[in-house]
C-alpha cells in the first residue's frame, strides 16, 4: 500500500535550496515571516530560477523524501531557464538529514515559540510580506493544481497507471500533486495548460468575498449558528475540569427520530424541540443553498410537502440538530429505506459550513487588503484552523463517494444556467463511477444487499475536494481542500503506524466537521482502523503547512481542537463498539444527541420454518473474559451434544473472525469431521465445503459472519444451528434460520437451533427476540428459554 510522504522541510528559491541542502539544513522554525516564505513556495528574485537537471538517484531521492518539488520553470515569466548542473555534497543523503530533521526539539513545541514572536514582526516588515506574497500567489497555486481541466485531464488519466491512483491525494506527493504527473509534462505550449485562468479561484489567499455573497445583517451574525459555535470562548479551567466532569443526560421524545439522549460533560446542558413549520431563511443557509437544496432534494418530497417545507419530517429533525452543531448518533439509517434521504441533508450541511468558513476567510482578506493594520488589530481575523481541510467524510465504498461528489455539485449549480467550473470531472467519473455490465447477471441477492453493493464497491480511496465561489477542485492536495472523502481503508494507509518514516495526519489537525456515515460496514471491513483514526483526530501538527498564524484560531492554537468538531455517526444498528467511539471521541462543548429508540420486535418474528429456538446464557465476570467463557461453555457444554452421527449437518456461525480461527484450530486438533467457510476462503474451496456439507461428508461447517455479509450464499442441508454468538445485523438470524427449508427433505421434526449469550450482548438479543422478553431473559433465574417459531 502506498503511504504518503511527510514535508521534512520548507521550500526555498533554487540558491537557497542548494545552499541549505549542501549545510543540512538548519533549524526553520524561525519566525512568521520565514514561514510565509515556506508556505508560497519559491520567494525571491525569478532571475535565481534555473533548471536543476542530471541528478544522480540518490539526489533525486533526497528531493522525493523532502517532499520538495524542484523549480523546473519559472512560472512568472513562464519561460524556461538555461539548465545547469549543480552537483550536491554527500552530506544531503536522505538519511543523514531525515534523521537530523527528526531529532529536532524545535518540531513539536514550535507553535509556542512562533506565538512569541508574532508580535515582534514590524508593520513594515508585515506590508512587505504581504505585497510580496501576493505577487507571488499565483505562481504557488500553478505549480501545485498543474492544470485541472478536463480537456487536459482526458488524455493525461488514460496514460495513467493504477499506482499513479494511490499517490494522487498524497499530502505532499512531490510529484504531480495533483495526480497529473510530473510538473514539466503540463509546461509547454498555452493549449495543454488550459484551466491557468481557473487555478487562482482556489486559493483562499488570493481571493477576496464578492459583493453579491457577502453582506450579511448584524442580527444574521449574531443568530448564525455557525458563528456562534466557532467564536464561542473556553476557559482554561472548563478544559481542565472535562475528563472529572459527570456526563449530564436529558432525555426527549421528537415526532420522527424518536427518543433522543442529549449529553453534555460540560456544565450547561441545553435541549430543545423542533418547531412544527420550519422556513429556509431561518436556517442561515449560505447563497446559493436556498434556491438549490429545493430542487435538489425534490424528489424525496410529495408535491404537498414540497409547498409546506423543503425537507421530509426525518431531514428537518436531523438538519436541526446538525445546525446546531451538537455530535449525532443516528443509528437507524439504511441503504433500503432512508440511506439516500439522510446523504442529502449531511451534505447541504457540509457545504453550508464550508461555504460560511471560506466566506469568513474571503471577506477577512478583503477587511485587511481595504485597511492598514496596526500591531493589536491581529486578533480580530483569526478564521482559520491549523491546516486547510475542515470536513472529513468517511464512507465505505466509492460508489458513495461518487453520490457524496455529485450532490457537492448539484448543491453548488442547482437549475442556474450558470455552471460551476468542476476541475478532473471526467477523471472522476471514470475512477469513481462503475459499468453496468461488469456486475455478474443472474445473481439473487436480498434486496438490502444489492441496495449496499451497488456501484463501485472498491474500499480504499481517498480525495481532496477545494469548493471556491462557484467552483470545485477535484483530487486537490490534501493541504489545498477543504473537504476529504475518504475510506477507513484509505486513510489507513497515510496515517501510518508507529515507527513508519512515511506517515501522515497532520491534515486531520484542524477537522471541524467529521462524518461517519455507515459505520455498521466498517465492523464487518475493519473496525480497528476506524479507532486508529479516531487516535488520530485533531492532533497538532508536526510541520506547519504553510499556515499564517495570525489568522489561526486561539482554540485551534491551544489543541483544543477536538471540543469544537462536530461528529456525525450514522449506522444500521446500535452496536458496542460504535457506541463506544461514540461516546469516546465526541466531546463537542455543545454535547451530543443520541437516538436510542429500542426493538419491540425481534428478527426471530421473520423466521418462517417451524424450529424451536434454544438460548442459552452463559456466565462472563467481566467484559474482558467473555471471549474465553464462551470458548470454554461452547466446548464443555454445546459441542459434547452434537458429535453424534445423529446431529450430522451442523452449521456453527462465527461472527468473528479470531472466534473462527480459534475454533477451527480446536476442531483440527479433535479430529472432528468439519469444514470452513471464511471470508478468505477461495471460490472453489467455498464450492467444495458446500458439497461436502450438504452430502453429509462433513458433520460441522463453521462460517462465519462476513462471509455471509459479502456473498450472501444460501447454504443447503443445514438440520442442525448453533449461533456461536449472536449476529451483528438482527435480520442475519432470520436469514440463517430460513436458510434450513432450502433442501428440506422432511426432516422438520429432527431441526434444532442453539444460541449462546450473555448479559453483555444485551443490545443484539434485544434486536432478535425483542426489548421486552430480552429484559425477562437476562433477569431470569433461569439460563436456558425455549422459543418455537412457525407453528401452524
Amino acid at each position: 500500500m502506498a503511504t504518503c510522504l511527510r514535508r521534512k522541510a520548507p521550500s526555498a528559491s533554487p540558491r537557497e535550496w542548494v545552499d541549505k541542502t549542501a549545510s543540512c539544513w538548519q533549524p526553520w522554525l524561525l519566525q512568521v515571516r520565514d514561514l510565509d516564505v515556506f508556505a508560497m513556495g519559491k520567494r525571491g528574485s525569478r532571475s535565481q530560477s534555473q533548471l536543476l537537471n542530471s541528478l544522480t538517484k540518490k539526489q533525486k531521492k533526497h528531493l522525493r523524501d523532502f517532499g520538495e518539488e524542484h523549480p523546473f520553470y519559472d512560472k512568472v515569466s513562464r519561460q524556461e531557464a538555461k539548465p545547469q548542473i549543480c552537483q550536491l555534497s554527500e552530506s544531503s543523503d536522505t538519511s543523514g538529514s531525515e534523521s537530523e530533521a527528526e531529532s529536532e526539539p524545535e518540531q513539536v513545541s514550535g507553535y509556542h515559540k512562533l506565538l512569541a514572536t508574532l508580535k515582534s514582526v514590524s508593520e513594515e516588515d508585515e506590508e512587505e510580506e504581504e505585497e510580496e506574497e501576493d505577487s507571488v500567489v499565483d505562481e504557488a497555486e500553478t505549480n501545485d493544481e498543474d492544470g485541472d481541466s478536463d480537456v487536459s485531464v482526458e488524455d493525461e488519466t488514460a496514460a495513467e497507471s493504477t499506482d499513479m491512483q494511490e499517490s494522487m491525494a498524497l499530502p505532499a506527493d512531490p510529484e504531480g500533486k495533483d495526480g497529473d504527473g510530473p510538473p514539466a509534462t503540463s509546461h509547454g505550449s498555452p493549449e495543454e495548460f488550459t484551466d491557468a485562468k481557473h487555478e487562482s479561484l482556489f486559493s483562499l489567499e488570493t481571493n477576496f468575498l464578492e459583493e453579491e455573497s457577502g453582506g450579511s445583517s448584524s442580527l444574521k451574525v449574531s443568530l448564525d449558528p455557525f458563528l456562534q459555535h466557532v467564536n464561542k470562548e473556553l476557559k482554561e479551567k472548563e478544559i481542565q475540569a472535562v475528563p472529572t466532569n459527570p456526563k449530564t443526560t436529558h432525555q426527549l421524545k421528537w415526532p420522527t427520530l424518536g427518543q433522543l439522549v442529549f449529553s453534555s460533560k460540560f456544565q450547561k446542558l441545553e435541549t430543545f424541540k423542533p418547531p412544527k413549520d420550519i422556513d429556509l431563511q431561518s436556517l442561515h443557509l449560505q447563497k446559493p443553498l436556498e434556491s438549490t437544496w429545493t430542487k435538489t432534494n425534490s424528489q424525496f418530497l410529495s408535491a404537498a410537502q414540497k409547498s409546506s417545507s423543503p425537507f421530509t419530517p426525518l431531514q428537518k429533525e436531523l438538519f436541526l440538530i446538525m445546525n446546531s452543531y451538537r455530535d449525532l448518533f443516528y443509528p437507524e439509517r439504511t441503504a433500503l429505506k432512508n440511506g439516500e434521504e439522510i446523504r442529502h441533508v449531511y451534505c447541504l450541511h457540509v457545504i453550508n459550513h464550508v461555504l460560511k468558513a471560506n466566506a469568513q476567510v474571503l471577506g477577512n482578506n478583503s477587511r485587511r487588503r481595504s485597511q492598514k493594520l496596526g500591531v493589536g488589530d491581529d486578533d480580530d481575523f483569526r478564521d482559520q484552523g491549523l491546516t486547510r481541510p475542515k470536513v472529513l467524510i468517511v464512507v465505505p465504498f466509492r460508489e458513495a463517494a461518487l453520490r457524496v461528489v455529485q450532490l457537492f455539485i448539484s448543491l453548488l449549480e442547482g437549475d442556474s444556467k450558470k455552471k460551476i467550473i468542476v476541475s478532473n470531472k471526467k477523471r472522476f467519473k471514470g475512477e469513481y463511477g462503475s459499468d453496468p455490465e461488469e456486475r455478474p447477471p443472474n445473481l439473487k441477492r436480498p434486496e438490502d444487499y444489492e441496495a449496499v453493493f451497488v456501484g463501485n464497491i472498491d474500499d480504499h480511496f481517498r480525495i481532496g475536494v477545494a469548493i471556491l465561489q462557484r467552483s470545485i477542485r477535484l483530487y486537490a492536495p490534501f493541504y489545498s481542500s477543504d473537504i476529504l472523502i475518504a475510506s477507513p481503508l484509505g486513510l489507513r494507509t497515510i496515517i501510518g503506524g508507529e515507527g513508519e518514516k512515511k506517515r501522515d495526519f497532520d491534515f486531520l489537525s484542524s477537522i471541524e466537521l467529521l462524518i461517519i456515515d455507515q459505520a455498521d460496514i466498517y465492523l464487518m471491513q475493519n473496525w480497528e482502523h476506524v479507532l486508529h483514526l479516531m487516535n488520530h483526530m485533531n492532533l497538532l501538527p508536526l510541520d506547519s503547512h504553510g499556515v499564517d498564524f495570525s489568522r489561526v484560531r486561539m482554540w485551534s492554537l491551544n489543541n483544543w481542537s477536538k471540543y469544537y468538531r462536530q461528529t456525525l455517526l450514522f449506522g444500521a444498528l446500535q452496536d458496542a463498539q460504535i457506541n463506544s467511539v461514540f461516546n469516546k471521541y465526541c466531546v463537542n462543548l455543545q454535547g451530543q444527541v443520541a437516538v436510542r429508540n429500542v426493538p419491540m420486535t425481534g428478527s426471530i418474528s421473520h423466521v418462517l420454518v417451524q424450529l424451536p429456538h434454544v438460548f442459552q446464557r452463559m456466565e462472563a465476570e467481566n467484559l474482558a473474559s467473555v471471549i474465553d467463557a464462551r470458548f470454554n461453555f461452547f466446548v464443555n457444554k454445546i459441542l459434547p451434544q452434537y458429535r453424534d452421527a445423529v446431529m450430522s449437518h451442523t452449521l456453527i456461525y462465527v461472527p468473528s473472525y479470531f472466534d473462527f480461527v480459534r475454533l477451527r484450530n480446536y476442531f483440527k486438533k479433535e479430529e472432528l469431521n468439519f469444514t470452513h467457510i471464511c471470508e478468505y476462503t477461495q471460490k472453489s474451496g467455498v464450492s467444495r465445503a458446500r458439497h461436502f456439507f450438504l452430502q453429509g461428508e462433513k458433520q460441522f461447517l463453521l462460517f462465519t459472519e462476513r462471509f455471509h455479509f459479502y456473498k450472501r450464499y444460501t447454504i443447503k442441508g443445514i438440520r442442525n444451528l448453533i449461533f456461536y454468538e449472536l449476529p451483528t445485523y438482527p435480520h442475519f438470524y432470520s436469514e440463517v434460520c430460513n436458510m434450513l427449508r432450502a433442501a428440506s427433505r422432511g426432516e422438520e421434526a429432527a431441526w434444532t437451533c442453539t444460541v449462546l449469550y450473555s448479559k453483555y450482548d444485551a443490545q443484539r438479543l434485544a434486536a432478535v427476540v425483542g426489548v421486552e422478553r430480552a429484559a425477562q431473559m437476562l433477569q431470569s433465574k433461569k439460563n436456558v428459554h425455549l422459543f418455537i417459531t412457525g407453528e401452524r
